[in-house]
């Protein structure tokens, strides 16, 4: 404790008259004897007193003791001090740092189940809620947490993520590796950029929103959001940016989310499609620990390069997730795909299902999820043999690694594997993916 000590006398800080009476007499250079309890005394009369930069020192000197709960109590008391300033991210920050030592901290949970609503983070923040309930709280407790969950809402009027990661990727196009497709006229040659194609590319996604008060349940909510993979070989560049208006109502455990607008796709630097839709969403409290969430969507989509694909999109999704413990959660989702289209064999139905999972291991997450969905088409796409159909199986493995913090961000990793199994040759193909990227520490 001698580093700690010695930082008292460094910052010129006032000690109770009981801690000096039990004190040697110091020797201008260090000041021994302080236990942990003066010192958070200590911290404690600085932030009072509205040094509050003085008790920051103290406690994140103290959140370094070799005894994990004077660590732990320095920790929180940081992390409420920083929430109490409004400086929500750092607090965040601290918060989890004191979970990945000690999950089934319920108190901390909830704190920075607040903060991140505070941020505008209201998804993640429920997540805390339901992994704090799972960790077994006291009926009293609990009740009050559940009248907390059903009244959290984010008040943040703006807000916004980014995520960028690098994507090395052994099929950049989704491409077949055949050199020729059966039609029914000859053997098609296909051409080199037609061809199954590695890559490492460049990944960025983003968002920016605001929630304007209507009422005291009602918001509107714009929201801009964009995503683009840049490689090398700018011919497959992918990038998509949608612009929506919405609405979203809450009351108790519900929310209801309807939105309406625009979404455009480039493609190899050239525009691709553009899409008109709608959509709601609800988003339902089942009981303590899991939450569900229903989407349907509808878009009426143009595509520039060729009007035969042109035609309406139906889309209906349910998922639930479900919190297991303070450090592991799982969910299940399955969904709905209809597709028309001027020429039938572009109209397409498909359906599939969705496992995921995470669990915390101190420091870091992992995640890993698996899917599986059937497509059919209806009708046989000339000058193909067969009509489309096929199976598309996706698993991926992931981890967040938050022993390393920059700016409130640390690495991720992502790994992908991906089969699309079909009838028509030029869909069917093979795709290893990687991402290694960052995202927010919290």
């Amino acid at each position: 404790m001698t580093r700690i000590r010695l930082l008292a006398l460094t910052l010129g800080l006032a000690l109770p008259a009981a801690a000096l009476a039990q004190q040697p007499a110091p020797d201008h250079h260090a000041l021994t004897g302080l236990s942990a309890a003066q010192l958070f005394d200590i911290a404690e009369q600085a932030r009072l007193a509205g040094r509050t930069a003085d008790a920051e020192a103290i406690f994140r000197a103290l959140a370094h003791d070799p005894d994990p709960d004077i660590r732990a109590e320095a920790r929180f008391r940081l992390g409420m001090m920083y929430a109490a300033l409004g400086r929500n991210e750092n607090a965040a920050l601290t918060f989890r740092a004191l979970l990945d030592e000690k999950p089934d901290a319920a108190r901390v949970r909830l704190e920075l189940a607040r903060v991140l609503a505070a941020m505008g983070e209201e998804g993640r923040a429920r997540q805390q809620l339901r992994q704090a309930q799972a960790s077994g709280l006291p009926p009293d407790v609990a009740q009050v947490v559940d009248r907390y969950a059903a009244a959290l809402r984010s008040n943040r009027t703006f807000g916004g993520n980014m995520e960028f990661a690098l994507a090395p990727d052994s099929n950049i196009n989704r491409a077949t590796d055949a050199k020729t497709l059966d039609t029914v006229i000859a053997p098609l040659n296909l051409s080199d950029d037609a061809r199954q194609t590695s890559g490492l590319g460049v990944h960025l996604t983003g968002q920016v929103f605001a929630r304007l008060d209507l009422s005291s349940r009602l918001k509107l909510v714009p929201r801009l959001s964009g995503d683009g993979t840049f490689y090398g070989r700018s011919e497959f560049n992918d990038v998509s940016g949608s612009a929506l208006l919405g609405l979203e109502w809450q009351a108790g455990g519900d929310r209801i989310m309807p939105s309406a607008g625009a979404t455009w796709r480039w493609y190899g630097g050239r525009p691709y499609a553009r899409t008109a839709t709608a959509d709601v969403r609800w988003v339902h409290r089942l009981g303590r620990r899991a939450q569900s969430d229903i989407g349907f969507s509808y878009g009426r989509a143009h595509y520039l390069r060729n009007d035969l694909q042109d035609g309406d999109l139906f889309s209906l999704t349910a998922s639930v997730e479900r919190a297991l413990s303070a450090r592991t959660g799982i969910g299940v989702s399955v969904n709905g795909l209809r597709q028309t289209a001027r020429d039938p064999g572009y109209s397409t139905a498909a359906g599939g299902v969705t496992l995921l999972g995470w669990r915390d291991m101190g420091k870091m997450t992992l995640f890993a999820n698996l899917t599986a969905r059937r497509l059919e088409s209806d009708a046989r796409l000339f000058p193909f043999t067969d009509r489309r159909k096929e199976w598309f199986l996706r698993a991926a493995l992931g981890a967040t690694f938050r022993q390393i913090e920059v700016a409130g961000f640390s690495p991720v990793v992502r790994v992908g594997y991906e089969r699309n199994s079909s009838t028509v040759g030029i869909y069917d193909y093979r795709r290893v993916s990687v991402d290694l990227g960052i995202t927010r520490a919290f």
